[in-house]
């Protein structure tokens, strides 16, 4: 099969190219990718220097760039996006921009292009808060957040091609993911290494927000199986099996890094936090029989010494740029 990858140089996109290429050898992945902040080339590692792979940069909301990166490509699966529920908060212009109008400019071309599948990387953020039961694909959609409601957006979108011209698209929607490569601005990996480097964890509010998390090689084959299994017009929920409370991750990660728990600082919650992500990922168990194989409480220690023994690839992350954005999300909290 013959793969175009958007966003393959971020954290779930990336670990999704170097799985392909390794599970399926006859594969050829075309990547593409704008490399905004949270982009990184050394995410794709062997890759690059793989004859199977090509890397291309550019924006998914740019028509010319995205038909020239569809040529000969089968298939399409679309990670690129703006995701940082916080950023959305500060500046909502760019994930309208790229999740919306980007993912619209993408879509069409695919349809275009006549690519048999066009897979649609969603979030579970998409139902908004979830005080009790699980999410269902057919629930109503009610986001939150400007991140969310962009995405929630994306997915009518893509799923309006389905329904109006038989364009093979398919959405999943997975709960949050973990893994080595996540830039620090997420919860995880702020967490990890603020705490290696002996600085203070911002816990929003009381710490209470449940979350469900799930390894990034787990989505990886899950969505694999979307891709070459899944039925065109569907929506797919992708989530592992247990919950886990903010402040009980942000303990574990004290107690496994051997750092106080004085570091533990609560910060004013952010606006329309929600409270609890929970889908329901019954049916791509029950279709295309898919279960989730990496328990977040033991992964959870070999992704902290993936970060203390790879402080060459947070540390430059973690630069200027991003102290900037740090000190404006949190130094009046």
């Amino acid at each position: 099969m013959r793969l175009l990858v958007t966003g393959g140089a971020g954290f779930i996109g990336s670990h999704f190219v170097l799985h392909r290429l390794a599970t399926h050898p006859r594969d050829r992945v075309v990547t593409l990718d704008k490399l905004t902040y949270a982009g990184n080339l050394a995410n794709l590692g062997e890759a690059r220097r793989s004859p199977r792979h090509r890397f291309v940069r550019g924006d998914i909301g740019h028509a010319a760039t995205v038909r020239r990166a569809l040529a000969g490509v089968d298939a399409v699966v679309h990670f690129a996006a703006e995701t940082h529920v916080d950023r959305s908060l500060l500046d909502a212009d760019v994930f309208l921009q790229t999740n919306v109008q980007g993912t619209y400019t993408l879509a069409h071309a695919a349809r275009a292009a006549g690519v048999r599948r066009f897979v649609h990387v969603s979030t579970d953020e998409v139902y908004g808060s979830v005080p009790r039961g699980r999410s269902r694909e057919t629930d109503v959609l009610a986001p939150t957040s400007p991140y969310a409601a962009s995405k929630a957006a994306s997915d009518q979108m893509v799923l309006s091609l389905w329904r109006t011209f038989g364009a093979p698209a398919i959405v999943t929607r997975c709960t949050n993911n973990f893994g080595p490569r996540q830039h620090p601005e997420k919860f995880l990996p702020l967490f990890i290494t603020n705490a290696l480097a002996g600085l203070p964890l911002p816990l929003y509010g009381r710490g209470d927000n449940v979350r469900n998390w799930i390894h990034v090689l787990d989505h990886c084959e899950a969505i694999g199986r979307v891709l070459e299994r899944g039925r065109p017009g569907e929506i797919y929920n992708i989530a592992a099996d247990r919950e886990h409370r903010n402040i009980d991750v942000a303990r574990a990660i004290l107690r496994w890094t051997g750092r106080p728990s004085s570091l533990l600082t609560f910060v004013t919650d952010r606006t329309g936090h929600d409270a609890r992500y929970a889908p329901d990922a019954s049916k791509i168990r029950r279709q295309l029989g898919w279960r989730p194989r990496r328990p977040f409480s033991s992964e959870l220690p070999r992704l902290i010494e993936w970060y203390r023994t790879n402080e060459s690839w947070w540390r430059p992350v973690r630069g200027a740029a991003f102290r900037r954005y740090y000190k404006k999300q949190y130094g009046k909290r």
